[in-house]
């Protein structure tokens, strides 16, 4: 028997007996978890990581009380299957998530068979609930508990469009829609008119033209003044779906997901966010005019067919609503860690704050992801743990997020489970010395006609395809001397063989990834001529 139960005993004090009580059930109670997840946020979208326009306070304090990841990459620069890898802890390869069509339904023999990390928790006794995009094998989500798991239209909200159909049945009651006015176009995801920016496809079209030609709009096409109230953002839905949900799990042992789906396009902000960036006092960025000519991403993106990425004024207006989306969610992320505090739930749960991959934004003329240069591939990565992560902790090793899985699992104490990530608590607290060397990451798309894994290490980074008759060009970037990587020390470069022992050491870390997780790759790797 403690002291402070004997004491409350022996005077009889029901207010110490309450507080002991309350005390041994919080010190008895599984750790919680809150992850937290943007999409489509490069690494340098933070204040904390030397951006000097944009304004981060909640995100920057939330790193500070943790530790903060300066060298985490993805798994994959696309969607579904970096969130399928962090999901299971599992290479996309093993995962088979290769694109962005295998989410929901997609059905496919082995295709993502092995179980997620809320999967297990589930199983520990963990309530589980997510909120935001899914976008990965609708299977994997039965076990999640949300008040609502249907939209009016009885479609699941785990299923194609879900989260969408659901923001629209919330938006349609709070904020009905208006007729589209002249000067505004039609944003598909809100449902709402905008009024487009000089970036925009459509810029200088009306909506009846729009509509009479058929045009089709794509999410990266749209640039604009979203015409909604902020209140009523997706943005701000989907924080309060995951403020509702640390109230009503406040006495439970819960695993939280808050999955943003900004800043990804629609490139879309209401204000005050969408004038919080003057246009004039963006910098356009300093790769913006490279010609691409030594590059395996000359084409990428469908970059030569639309020259707007590559002009210095015009990528103005995206880094600004950029900048504003990202306020945006840095705003709502202090309101969920203000709730969390409120509730008394801080000092018991791991928070995560992480994106699935990062945004060009005009770098090499460039938008959108699916490449391994740094804006695409490079992402923020932090955790929170009051007692178990030491404050102001910086790790500078380099780790995927494929680690996730047995980082969580580890700290929430749920067992080992199979995995081709390692925990990052002994990085964090400096007893591993052998994680974090390098880290690899991949794309098995178009097979041989693109570049499927890069590997980082010491600042060098080796981007190739994965066969030895494959036409894309190797590349090789020195980051610590060109960290824009403009200068592509392979490829077509005539002093190319300069870098021979270079190459080779990439390579034996690719070969050492490729073999820990039985690649059917290995051999098109070691036969690859890189110079």
């Amino acid at each position: 028997m403690t002291t402070s139960y004997k004491m409350a005993l022996k005077t009889g004090s029901g207010m110490l007996l309450s507080l002991f009580v309350s005390f041994h059930a919080t010190a008895q109670k599984k750790p919680n978890l809150l992850f937290i997840m943007t999409d489509q946020q490069r690494y340098d979208a933070l204040s904390l990581a030397g951006n000097k326009i944009l304004k981060t306070p909640n995100l920057d304090r939330l790193a500070k009380q943790g530790a903060w990841f300066k060298n985490a990459y993805t798994p994959c620069a696309v969607s579904a299957p970096a969130r399928s890898s962090i999901l299971t802890g599992t290479t996309v390869e093993n995962n088979g998530m290769k694109t962005n069509d295998r989410a929901y339904y997609y059905k496919e023999e082995g295709l993502m068979k092995m179980i997620t990390f809320d999967e297990i928790l589930t199983s520990k006794g963990y309530r589980c609930e997510y909120y935001g995009k899914w976008h990965t094998q609708t299977a994997h989500a039965a076990i999640y508990k949300n008040p609502l798991l249907t939209a009016k239209s009885g479609k699941s909200v785990f299923g194609p469009e879900g989260q969408s159909l659901i923001y629209h049945d919330y938006i349609d009651e709070k904020s009905p829609k208006q007729a589209v006015r002249e000067g505004e176009l039609f944003d598909q995801t809100s449902q709402r008119s905008y009024i487009p920016d000089p970036l925009d496809k459509f810029y200088g079209k009306t909506y009846d033209e729009v509509v009479k030609q058929k045009l089709k709009t794509v999410q990266p096409d749209l640039h604009g003044r979203l015409m909604i109230d902020k209140e009523y953002s997706f943005t701000a839905f989907q924080a309060k779906q995951t403020i509702e949900a640390l109230e009503r799990l406040k006495d439970s042992a819960f695993s939280i997901t808050c999955s943003f789906h900004f800043p990804h396009s629609p490139m879309l902000p209401t204000e005050p966010y969408y004038s919080m960036y003057p246009v004039k006092d963006m910098v356009p960025p300093l790769s913006i005019s490279d010609n691409m000519e030594n590059s395996p991403y000359r084409k990428a993106n469908g970059r030569l067919g639309n020259p707007e990425y590559s002009d210095p004024e015009k990528i103005k207006y995206m880094i600004s609503a950029y900048y504003g989306l990202i306020t945006e969610i840095d705003d709502w992320v202090g309101k969920i860690l203000t709730k969390l505090d409120e509730l008394g739930l801080s000092e018991n749960t791991l928070v995560i704050f992480t994106s699935d991959h990062g945004e060009m934004l005009g770098a090499h003329g460039l938008r959108e992801k699916n490449i391994f240069l740094e804006e695409s591939a490079h992402i923020p990565l932090f955790m929170r743990f009051p007692g178990k992560i030491k404050e102001n902790t910086v790790v500078n090793g380099y780790v995927s997020l494929v680690d996730l899985f047995a980082t969580i699992l580890d700290y929430t104490k749920a067992g080992t489970y199979k995995s081709d990530g390692k925990s990052l608590r002994g990085l964090i607290e400096g007893k591993d010395k052998k994680h974090g060397k390098y880290v690899v990451t991949e794309w098995d798309y178009r097979g041989d006609t693109e570049s499927n894994y890069m590997v980082l290490k010491d600042g060098w980074k080796m981007i190739i395809p994965y066969s030895e008759t494959s036409n894309v060009i190797n590349a090789l970037y020195n980051l610590n001397e060109d960290p824009l990587e403009m200068n592509n020390l392979i490829g077509n470069n005539p002093e190319r063989k300069k870098y021979a022992a270079k190459t080779e050491e990439l390579r034996k870390c690719l070969l050492e990834w490729l073999v820990k997780n039985k690649s059917k790759h290995i051999e098109g790797v070691k036969k690859r001529m890189l110079i």
